[in-house]
């Protein structure tokens, strides 16, 4: 049984635990990545298919952060980018058609689709005085500063697609956390919004999306492969110990059993694997940790030729909110998005199935799910026929849903860390879901690892490397 120390041993190889990993091997310490699987990336993972690109989870990146742009140049990425249109139509299924988004609140205030009682209602915002806590629902805050209207026909259909959630449990403090934000801190949206737009004037950060030359697995194959980062696929944590000042971990692999001590410890697993590990450490956060709920999600891929379809697929694809009635979540046209995910006249239509609307969907076979995407669309899209390619993924605790006192979770779950210094718990039930936000929580945490271990200039820890990454 073989020993070996580290400062830092993250279990984990997903975009969450791969990002963590590369931000701390820039401040050279020394790290290493156990993940169960062969494969790193989690459920992120690219693979062709009859010729279409096809991505098992997330498609893309959304970013206007600094940090994920940094991220990007450092890591060299940016030389993979694969670029999304900068302003795409998007659209949402109203009264059985597809609707053009508006592209702005002002936009919203001048379209014909919008009632006018809706309309006056968003012009009402400014005057409505600041409230809700930190228990509100999306459903309670959207509706209470900006009307009904507005949460069934744009907030609704985001929060069950991208997030696979239910608005009326979902929690508004840790769904929509820079729209409370801006009511906290400016008591109306519209003013917030006003003085965050004349603020990135002055800013070097750009929205915008993106994928990778040859997919999201791209991200994640140089991620793996990164100097500093020692992958260690097949190998499973089976225990967690305080040693001294630091970890002392003990797992298994097809070659036999494995002890490791490291400094510092991240825990980038699902919630169920991480409480599993810490029940023996703390029984609390291990039970606050399986109380966090995962909803399933089925992503059914199919390729048409492009004469099939009449829709002329302008844009990025559909939400569709509650009301629709749609078992299907999401359209994203991946093929009117990226020029290389379909054969030259063929067209990808990447579809989501489920969520917290419709669990029982990972019961349903391959013939049900494809029949119930393609009765969707048809109408929708004018589509003709059947597909040409089929392909579905199937993700049985897809997305960690923020809802009910999730808030109020995560700040016991946080108090409970107090008690076991050195371990961090970096996975997506915290902070964020998208590619984006994991980048950016890795950031965070590789921050406050390097301050945990004192690596200031001269600490022979990294400390110049530190102080440029960090700004320490």
């Amino acid at each position: 049984m073989g020993m070996s120390d580290v400062d830092v041993l993250v279990i984990g190889g997903g975009v969450s635990g791969l990002a963590t990993a590369w931000w701390l091997s820039q401040a050279g310490l020394t790290v290493e990545v156990w993940e169960r699987e062969q494969q790193p990336g989690g459920r992120i993972g690219s693979h062709r298919k009859s010729g279409y690109l096809l991505e098992r989870s997330a498609s893309l990146v959304m970013n206007s952060r600094p940090d994920v742009g940094r991220f990007m140049a450092e890591t060299g990425l940016a030389a993979s980018k694969a670029p999304a249109p900068s302003r795409p139509a998007r659209y949402t299924v109203h009264e059985g058609r597809l609707e053009a988004v508006p592209a702005s609140f002002g936009a919203m205030f001048t379209s014909p689709t919008w009632s006018l009682g809706g309309r006056l209602r968003l012009a009402l915002e400014p005057f409505i005085p600041a409230g809700g806590n930190a228990r509100e629902t999306v459903s309670e805050f959207v509706t209470r500063r900006l009307g009904r209207e507005m949460l069934e026909r744009a907030i609704d259909p985001y929060i069950a697609g991208p997030l696979a959630s239910d608005p009326d449990a979902a929690n508004a403090y840790s769904v929509l956390p820079r729209l409370t934000a801006l009511e906290r801190r400016y008591g109306s949206l519209g003013v917030g919004m006003i003085v965050h737009k004349l603020l990135r004037r002055r800013s070097a950060s750009v929205a915008e999306a993106f994928s990778f030359q040859g997919g999201m697995s791209t991200m994640i194959k140089t991620l793996a492969n990164a100097p500093g980062v020692h992958f260690r696929p097949g190998r499973a944590a089976t225990e967690l110990r305080p040693e001294g000042k630091g970890w002392r971990i003990e797992g298994v692999s097809r070659a036999g059993e494995h002890s490791l001590r490291a400094r510092q410890l991240v825990l980038s697993a699902p919630a169920t694997a991480a409480a599993a590990l810490t029940a023996p450490l703390d029984a609390d956060l291990s039970r606050h940790l399986v109380e966090i709920e995962y909803a399933p999600v089925s992503v059914v891929h199919m390729g048409f030729a492009r004469d099939a379809v009449d829709h002329p697929l302008n844009g990025n694809g559909f939400l569709a909110s509650r009301r629709a009635g749609y078992a299907v979540t999401g359209s994203l046209w991946m093929s009117s998005v990226f020029s290389d995910r379909a054969p030259d006249g063929k067209v990808l239509l990447t579809n989501y199935l489920g969520g917290s609307r419709c669990p029982e969907v990972l019961g349903w076979d391959d013939e049900r799910s494809a029949a119930e995407v393609l009765a969707t669309l048809s109408p929708l899209l004018g589509i003709k026929g059947e597909p040409e390619m089929v392909h579905i993924d199937r993700h049985d605790r897809a997305l960690p849903l923020y809802h009910g006192a999730y808030f109020a979770r995560m700040q016991a779950i946080d108090e409970r860390l107090q008690r076991l210094p050195g371990l961090h718990l970096e996975a997506n039930y915290r902070g964020g879901v998208s590619v984006r936000d994991r980048i950016a929580c890795g950031y965070a945490a590789a921050r406050r690892i390097v301050a945990a271990l004192g690596c200031k200039q001269g600490s022979g820890c990294g400390a110049t490397e530190a102080a440029e990454v960090f700004s320490l």
